[in-house]
């Protein structure tokens, strides 16, 4: 056989793998998609009796799990293999469609149950939808290892190609049960699973260059395990409550330390900066994705989720062509105008009225927040390769940890804030420490939200109150997302520190594995 006919075969067996980890990828966004879909349905979340920084809760434990799934399995990877991880990611998934089926089918005559099954459901579609991305990340930085940036944006279209499909049958389905809706994750869940089951997958690149285990921890280092320490921290806090919190601190102590006394690395300092920026990064895109249909429902005749699939779509179309855009803009060049856009396309979504107006300001959130993920993914493989999956996965599972963990929470939050401002000028004469409950997330997050039974009973005395309060409240979500541009102005701060940095270094260069530090 020629060398032609040779790697004609493997760019064959490379594109069907490629393609293979894409619907993996597609699978994962049909899982995220249809959950918040069904957690921004006021009949489910009144059958669940959730306020709105609960429901925060409820979509977070379906995005903190995968950090540490991701995480987990990019240190053993190379034990496991691909292959069991791929088998691993589907059996979590259809786990999840089991459950979350069966518990919409008793949310009428079991609603504490159905909260379990939805509640704990998510988590373990996390924990799969986590260990897709420890997967396709770095198969796919392996096979395309001289255009990394370009084929990682182009799988990650995946995602919102994921979302546009998902969303649309979601959304066509109408008054279809919320079941047949979420079974609906099953079909892309099967297709890849039948591709990938006995497909060959190539050997990590690190490992082929024969960069060490501990060579890998140590490009993450002390400091990156003290953020993943810290956010799991809160998480056990969270998910213990009557624990002994110290208890859970020491956990994380030792985690770091162990972890310290066997790199005896700090890591490299610009690793340790990327993880810093990607906590706002994923709340900017995948937090405000996860609220966008809720927030913008209240302000539109028509279905909210149009809005979050039409994003999606932009996003799809645009990662295709990512390979001639990174070439003209550079990977931070890119990523700097994608932080204006993002900025810009928050503020004016956070007032926008009227299908046109407010299609445009979501054309430009969308824009801006197109390449936020993938471009950082391929930034990360080009400065730490000597990470290999790790660096690769963790910077991903951090940045959902912190926007599990934190961001949406905290978005939630904000909301709760907003229908506060909206309904205090309606109840005036009511004292506040009446009017209002002071709640806490993880111990970090202080927030007020109104109190229900003084609502309810507010409303018996008056009747007429009940529409005007729903009036005051419809429309005050929108307004917390001009708070939420604080998020990509973070993000685009650091990305013009590193662009004088690498300036200062003769320009933007991708690492070799042959490199030193």
């Amino acid at each position: 056989m020629s060398d032609t006919t040779v790697s004609q075969a493997e760019n064959e067996t490379n594109m069907f793998l490629f393609w293979g980890c894409f619907i993996a990828l597609i699978t994962t966004a049909f899982g995220f998609i249809t959950r918040m879909f069904l957690l921004d349905d006021p009949a489910i979340v009144g059958a669940l009796q959730l306020d709105p920084a609960q429901v925060g809760a409820f979509k977070g434990i379906q995005v903190w799990p995968f950090a540490l799934s991701i995480i987990i399995f990019s240190l053993i990877i190379d034990k496991v293999g691909y292959k069991f991880s791929m088998m691993f990611a589907f059996a979590c998934q259809f786990t999840w469609a089991v459950m979350g089926v069966y518990a919409l089918s008793i949310i009428e005559t079991d609603a504490e149950t159905a909260k379990f099954l939805i509640y704990w459901g998510g988590l373990i579609l996390a924990l799969g939808n986590g260990t897709v991305e420890a997967f396709i990340n770095p198969v796919v930085a392996t096979m395309f290892d001289k255009d990394k940036t370009k084929w990682l944006n182009i799988l990650h279209a995946g995602w919102p190609g994921g979302l546009v499909i998902a969303g649309i049958l979601v959304i066509f389905m109408g008054e279809l049960p919320w079941t047949i809706k979420l079974a609906t994750i099953a079909i892309p869940a099967i297709i890849y699973f039948l591709m990938l089951i006995k497909v060959e997958f190539p050997q990590q690149e690190r490992v082929a260059a024969g960069v060490s285990y501990k060579d890998m921890l140590s490009e993450f280092g002390i400091l990156g395990a003290a953020v993943v320490g810290f956010l799991v921290t809160l998480q056990l806090m969270d998910f213990f409550p009557d624990g002994n919190k110290y208890a859970f601190m020491g956990i994380g102590v030792a985690m770091v330390v162990a972890f310290g006394l066997y790199t005896k690395s700090l890591g490299r300092p610009l690793m340790f900066v990327l993880i810093l920026i990607m906590m706002p990064l994923a709340t900017t895109e995948i937090g405000t994705d996860g609220w966008i249909s809720g927030i913008m429902g209240s302000v539109v005749k028509f279905d909210g989720g149009w809005i979050l699939v039409y994003t999606s779509f932009i996003m799809m179309v645009l990662r295709f062509f990512a390979g001639p855009i990174v070439h003209n803009l550079s990977a931070l060049g890119l990523l700097m105008l994608s932080c204006v856009l993002a900025i810009a396309g928050l503020w004016f979504l956070s007032f926008a009225q009227g299908v046109a107006v407010i299609f445009a300001a979501a054309t430009l959130y969308a824009l801006g927040k197109t390449f936020f993920w993938p471009t950082m993914l391929g930034i990360v493989s080009e400065q730490t390769p000597r990470g290999g999956a790790l660096t690769l996965n963790a910077i991903s599972g951090i940045g959902m940890l912190a926007v599990g963990t934190l961001g949406f929470p905290y978005i939630g939050a904000l909301q709760a804030d907003k229908e506060i401002q909206a309904v205090k000028p309606l109840v005036a004469d009511v004292q506040e420490d009446e009017l209002l409950t002071d709640e806490s997330i993880y111990e970090i997050i202080s927030y007020q939200t109104l109190n229900k039974d003084k609502i309810a009973e507010l409303q018996k005395a008056d009747p007429g109150l009940e529409s005007k309060i729903e009036a005051a409240k419809s429309g005050s979500g929108q307004k917390a997302l001009a708070s939420m541009t604080i998020f990509p102005l973070i993000m685009l701060l650091c990305y013009i520190a590193m662009w004088f940095y690498f300036k200062s270094k003769g320009g933007y260069k991708p690492v070799s594995l042959n490199d030193g530090h």
